[in-house]
């Protein structure tokens, strides 16, 4: 009988756990709320609260609604969002993250401080944690991906350098050096690590927890930037790793003879997923 954990380490970050709880409150409360985006990038979870009542919009819809409540996710919204609420007389309930909120305000500070600064983004182009970064600039951020953005960045000017809340650090350090190497020293350039440890530490526990088993289950929407980081770390250093977004995903054959499985998940995976998952993989094997 092949031994089944999850790794406990795994799960909603508390930015999420506080979006959600908010959420929560007010559907208890009311049976209605609007929300802005996806509450949380898996859709087992949206699919869950959509049957208490909460109703996903976007900001076109947003645009058209009048004398109603809508929640802010964990992610952020740029100053655009509250304008139209104020407008609109809609009342925000507020749950964006506090760590993307003290970001949001160093980068609002470093651009209305600073005269004509350039203001780089490391981060996911159009992710919405971003789209509330770069509003803090009235859009004029360069938000870069990689070293192929690097192209983007002028040189010739003074850089502010600044990192989606959760980017990779490894990746993150390996930007500020190639920046570092173009700009010579010939003009200012100042970096500033705002990646959530919480997210960030996760990196190294996942990579002990995918060591210690010989299989790897990890469950993650497909639309979550932090999955796909913490995925690809689980399948570095343990082969026998697996991407599922649901139970009903698992192949049995990857189960075939291994005695110790491990269950993993990103900062977006509700923990009762999880526990479905393993329900799953003791059924099977």
């Amino acid at each position: 009988m092949a031994v089944v954990e999850i790794d406990q380490g795994s799960g909603f970050c508390f930015g999420v756990v506080t979006a959600i709880r908010k959420a929560e409150e007010e559907l208890d409360k009311s049976g209605h709320l609007y929300c802005l985006g996806d509450i949380v990038h898996n859709s087992n979870e949206v699919e869950r609260l959509e049957r208490k009542g909460l109703e996903t919009i976007t900001h076109e819809q947003l645009k058209n609604l009048h004398n109603v409540k809508v929640l802010l996710r964990a992610h952020g919204e740029p100053p655009e969002t509250y304008e139209i609420a104020r407008r609109n007389n809609i009342e925000i309930i507020d749950a964006t993250c506090p760590v993307v909120l003290q970001l949001q305000r160093r980068i609002h500070s470093t651009y209305n401080t600073l005269k004509n600064p350039q203001i780089i983004i490391y981060g996911k182009n159009g992710h919405a944690e971003v789209n509330g970064l770069v509003g803090q600039t009235n859009g004029e951020a360069i938000v870069i991906q990689d070293e192929q953005d690097l192209s983007n960045i002028d040189f010739d000017r003074d850089i502010y350098l600044y990192s989606q809340t959760t980017k990779s650090l490894h990746g993150f350090r390996n930007i500020v050096k190639k920046i570092a190497e173009r700009n010579g020293g010939k003009h200012t350039f100042e970096s500033y690590d705002t990646i959530c440890r919480q997210v960030a530490n996760r990196i190294d526990k996942i990579r002990e927890f995918a060591k210690a088993h010989e299989l790897i289950i990890f469950v993650s929407g497909k639309k979550s930037s932090n999955g796909k980081i913490l995925f690809a770390e689980c399948i570095d250093t343990n082969p026998s790793s697996y991407l599922i977004s649901a139970e009903d995903e698992i192949n049995p054959e990857w189960l075939k003879g291994k005695g110790s499985i491990g269950i993993c998940g990103a900062t977006s995976t509700p923990m009762w997923l999880m526990n479905k998952v393993k329900e799953r993989i003791e059924k099977l094997v």
